[in-house]
């Protein structure tokens, strides 16, 4: 396995079929998270947004599909699995509106490969912004440039990618464990305490006044979020 390819949200009601997918998906560089109820579905995407969503067909998914799609701007793909026949085409035209592929008897080697055929071209009609903006605080990507009310602050390597992540994200509430995980890596041991650290000090460079902040607010019980 090379590099971490993305992430998949499957909601799958099927076990066997879910672990047997997850593997091929994990061996292949994917981060996945399996979920079996609906609940639990918007619970992971709340908690991270996915690179892709997988659902199985299944009869009253049509809600679900409907605050998936508006609560996250990625690939949706369905997986039908019939042994006699595949209606996968008449099923989308149901829902064309909440999913963009349907995949009928599959094996999970196949559906990794059309996933991935779909992130990559996803990845390449979308460019990244390279300049961000978030009431005082503007932030250029290609120059590694941090300014507040338009004089260049010092951010180090750490603190410019953690207000990377708040600025691409403007509202969004970040658990401490997952920023940890964006800036460090999942495989990074480190305790939650050294992210407050970071914060403390990246409050001190963008704040007026550190001791109340005004963009960099503290979710008491959860984590942070950038405030515009």
């Amino acid at each position: 396995m090379t590099g971490l390819q993305g992430s998949i949200l499957m909601f799958i009601h099927s076990e066997p079929f879910a672990q047997s997918l997850k593997k091929v998906f994990v061996a292949s560089g994917y981060r996945v998270a399996c979920v079996a109820t609906e609940t639990a579905a918007l619970a992971a995407l709340k908690e991270s947004l996915p690179s892709l969503i997988i659902v199985e067909r299944q009869d009253g998914i049509a809600p679900l599909l409907r605050q998936l799609r508006s609560a996250a701007n990625v690939p949706i793909v369905a997986l039908v699995n019939e042994s006699d026949s595949c209606q996968g085409d008449e099923w989308l035209q149901d829902y064309d509106q909440d999913i963009d592929l349907v995949l009928c008897n599959q094996t999970p080697r196949q559906v990794v490969a059309r996933v991935r055929a779909i992130l990559r071209r996803c990845i390449s009609t979308i460019q990244p912004p390279k300049h961000f903006r978030a009431g005082t605080i503007g932030m250029d990507i290609d120059r590694h440039e941090v300014t507040v009310d338009g004089r260049v602050v010092e951010l180090t390597p750490k603190e410019f990618q953690i207000l990377h992540q708040f600025i691409e994200a403007p509202g969004r509430v970040f658990s401490r464990q997952e920023m940890l995980n964006r800036v460090w890596g999942e495989g990074y041991a480190l305790e939650e305490h050294a992210l407050d650290v970071h914060i403390h000090s990246l409050r001190q460079k963008v704040e007026i006044d550190p001791n109340e902040p005004r963009f960099i607010m503290t979710v008491r019980g959860i984590g942070y979020k950038l405030r515009v």
